[in-house]
């Protein structure tokens, strides 16, 4: 018997029985992790337990839950299934530990989007429509048919030919005719919605198409299509548009897919409009890129479609009922609605089904969800709705032992909804669960049992874990999350006074009941409400497309690995010409994407190997030895320093270098300054984007959009992302705004922004149906005094008043 037995409880006089070997394993261990800006990392977090990683933005967070610990069991279980299998699997390579010992299976619920496919709706996401579509098979009456037969994703189609049937040493011919009931909307494709091109939009009637007719992203004549059009013969190129004849004009916007012959190759020639249909309209709005986007919401007319009403499903999809519902009506209404509904319903014939849908359609009202409604398209999901989506699934599972990875679970909720996630962590850790939390908001800070704080500082000056233990530890740690995690922001003592106003009447945007209310200008105003009351509608709906206006939303920065801050700012344009002119040389020497690029790496500064079903290996180029250009290049300098010492600085480096000398460059100092009052001094510019934390991408966009033009700045949850000491940094960033002539209005749920607002509109007073109104407007000493609010009340109670 060991020495160190733990005693029987029973008899304290007999040791216990030793423990099994199985149970020793308490905790999951990293050793040495390196990923990103980790310093070499080790930590011991405990198992069925919840954890909560905290720490400034880009301070090593996400690197060690999501790009370690994640990355490794993924990596792990995919290592289990056949070769054959893995072949076709994202490949992943190993994270850069040393040690990790414990794993248990990782599911990740993060803050992506949900797809980007128009046809995906929260149903679909969801399989509640699946469930839905075989109950109305099942009792739908008139019973028209299969499943599919309420999908607006299958089209309806017969058809009948001669089929060849042996019989015997004989054989026949057949006719054989088959049909497939779908659901499909035939005129709109089961989108919902038909769309109208604006054709001015598309070309200038008053040039030619080798004088630059086409405005059309992408559509330049020194491109593909320009070698297209110029080769196809069917039209003039060198011919003003406005001169083409009936044909000529059908043939480039009109004609469908033929096959023609270019230079000796072989292509396929459509015309501008079909083309645009599909590499355009085949996608979500909301996921292209910035300058395709606009293009699209200028060029093309979105209307609800007027055979099927925007439901999607044809006639006869929306002639089954039941109790006096179609599938359309049920789809179209408010979660917590149809889940009473549902209730409503007895058949002992789906009685599995039936108790699967009230189960999941509950777990939609649980988790916070029940204003939605199941036709809402996937992609109009904000970060936060999407993560608390994939949650569902989770929430009546029967596994346990399995760790959930949450990425700030509190983004987009209300402090009155707050509570209801932490309950739900907490659920999953009851169950015999290892939840592992990424997080800023004390509230939810407050339920860890065991708190890991990296730091001390960002980027480089991070990495490292600077405490681990209890919440009361944390607290007098010295850490800069320990001194500010008892902050709290105090009330204004003097709001400032508008100096005009932005007047919305009528609004009624999605569940909006024609509000009217006035947004002052000159001044910080914050939007609030619980979620799903009609903030973003409100804002989004009757303010972003005004003149003037220039908004930061949550869409995700979209950028491939050669992608960087330097890059995505604009910044390497005025560095790149600086450059060129010191040196008497072109400009697309400086470019990593172009002239200048390393020819071994292509620009990349790494090399990558693809295994097959192994993970892509990837090591820096032993040409360049990883600074992206060729040796020829990194010979010119400017103010003493090269174009792969400019990718190396830091943005406050670089900023003092461009400031003054030689290497004086305004427009990309003021690129620079606006990126260090966003709190992204830290970042080098050659850093890829996609290395970036979620925080650290929002606040780029910010200062990207603080250069342009426009008197109102729009910001939708500003504070995502970032640690409560960086909140202070945003609140002056925001009065200087204010002070320096810019109307700024805030979506925010945060306490400490809504005690800095000059004004505050709250809307509620519920979700849904429930909300859609403004239930207070006015300075925030008057809501806290009324507390006529939830708003008001955890204000009060947040600043102590």
């Amino acid at each position: 018997m060991s020495p160190t037995s733990p005693i029987d409880a029973a008899n304290p006089t007999r040791p216990a029985a030793p423990m099994h070997p199985a149970d020793g394993h308490h905790t999951i261990r990293v050793l040495g992790a390196r990923e990103n800006n980790l310093k070499n990392v080790d930590v011991e977090i405990p198992k069925r337990r919840l954890t909560v990683f905290t720490g400034v933005s880009g301070s090593g967070k996400s690197s060690l839950v999501f790009d370690t610990i994640a990355a490794e069991s993924q990596r792990l279980i995919n290592e289990t299934y056949p070769a054959f299998l893995q072949g076709f699997m994202s490949s992943q390579s190993r994270p850069d530990v040393d040690v990790l010992d414990g794993l248990t299976t990782a599911i990740i619920v993060d803050q992506e989007r949900m797809g980007a496919n128009p046809r995906s709706t929260l149903g679909t996401a969801t399989d509640v429509n699946a469930l839905l579509r075989i109950l109305y098979s099942r009792l739908g009456q008139p019973h028209i048919g299969a499943p599919n037969a309420f999908s607006f994703n299958v089209a309806s189609i017969s058809g009948q030919g001669a089929v060849t049937v042996e019989k015997g040493e004989t054989t026949v011919k057949e006719v054989r005719r088959f049909s497939i009931q779908g659901g499909m909307c035939a005129p709109c494709e089961g989108r919902g919605s038909v769309s109208d091109i604006d054709l001015t939009a598309l070309f200038d009637a008053d040039r030619s198409l080798n004088e630059g007719a086409l405005t059309i992203p992408g559509y330049s004549m020194e491109g593909w299509y320009g070698r297209i059009y110029r080769g196809v013969g069917y039209f003039d190129p060198d011919k003003k548009l406005r001169d083409y004849g009936e044909r000529e004009l059908h043939d480039l916007l009109h004609r469908e897919a033929t096959k023609i012959k270019v230079d000796g190759i072989n292509l396929t020639y459509v015309g501008l409009i079909p083309q645009i249909r599909k590499s355009f309209l085949s996608k979500d709005v909301d996921a292209m890129q910035p300058h395709v986007r606009a293009f699209v919401e200028r060029a093309v007319t979105f209307t609800a479609c007027p055979a099927c009403h925007g439901t999607r499903l044809n006639e006869t999809a929306r002639s089954s009922l039941i109790d006096g519902r179609s599938i359309a009506d049920v789809c179209a209404m408010q979660i917590s609605d149809l889940a009473a509904w549902v209730r409503t319903l007895e058949a002992p014939n789906v009685a599995p089904l039936l108790e699967s849908l009230r189960d999941t359609l509950d777990a939609f009202v649980s988790i916070g969800l029940g204003y939605l409604s199941l036709d809402r398209a996937a992609g109009t999901l904000s970060g936060g709705e999407a993560q608390r989506t994939k949650m569902i699934r989770h929430l009546g599972s029967s596994l346990t032992d399995v760790t959930y990875v949450f990425d700030e679970p509190s983004i987009g909720l209300h402090p009155h909804d707050v509570q209801r996630m932490n309950d739900l962590l907490l659920q999953l850790r009851d169950k015999g669960n290892t939840v592992l939390v990424v997080e800023h908001k004390p509230e939810t800070i407050a339920i860890a049992d065991h708190v890991i704080d990296l730091g001390p500082l960002a980027g480089s000056a991070g990495g490292e874990v600077v405490f681990q233990g209890t919440l009361d530890g944390l607290r007098v740690s010295g850490t800069l999350t320990g001194r500010h995690l008892d902050d709290r922001a105090r009330l204004k003592a003097q709001v400032r006074s508008p100096s005009g106003r932005l007047e919305i009447r009528g609004a009624r945007t999605h569940n909006l009941r024609d509000v009217d209310v006035d947004v002052p200008l000159g001044a910080l105003v914050v939007v609030t409400g619980v979620a799903g009351s009609g903030k973003s509608s409100l804002v989004h709906g009757s303010l972003a497309r005004r003149e003037g206006v220039v908004v930061v939303d949550q869409g995700a920065i979209r950028g491939s690995r050669r992608s960087n801050p330097a890059t995505y700012t604009g910044l390497l344009e005025p560095v790149r010409k600086a450059f060129a002119k010191s040196n008497g040389v072109k400009p697309a020497l400086f470019s990593p994407n172009s002239e200048g690029a390393c020819p071994t790496c292509n620009g990349a500064g790494v090399t990558f190997t693809d295994l097959p079903t192994m993970g892509t290996v990837s090591s820096p180029c032993e040409d360049c030895e990883g600074r992206r250009f060729q040796a020829a290049v990194l010979s010119y300098q400017l103010g003493g320093r090269s174009i792969g010492d400019v990718f190396e600085m830091s943005v406050t480096g670089a900023a003092q270098y461009f400031a003054a000398g030689e290497a004086r460059v305004p427009s990309a100092h003021a690129i620079l300054t606006r990126l260090a009052d966003v709190g992204l001094g830290y970042l080098t510019l050659g850093q890829p984007l996609t290395t970036l934390s979620g925080g650290e991408r929002q606040r780029l966009k910010l200062a990207t959009h603080m250069g342009e033009t426009g008197g109102v700045l729009v910001l939708d949850e500003p504070t995502t992302g970032l640690h409560l000491a960086d909140v202070e940094q945003l609140l002056a960033l925001l009065d200087r705004l204010v002070d320096g002539g810019r109307s700024v209005i805030v979506i925010e749920h945060h306490q400490a922004v809504m005690a800095h607002a000059d004004w505050i509109i709250d809307l509620g007073p519920g979700a849904g149906h429930d909300g859609g109104r403004v239930v207070f407007e006015g300075p925030p000493a008057e809501l806290v005094a009324a507390r006529s609010t939830l708003t008001g009340v955890h204000l009060a109670a947040y600043v102590g008043g």
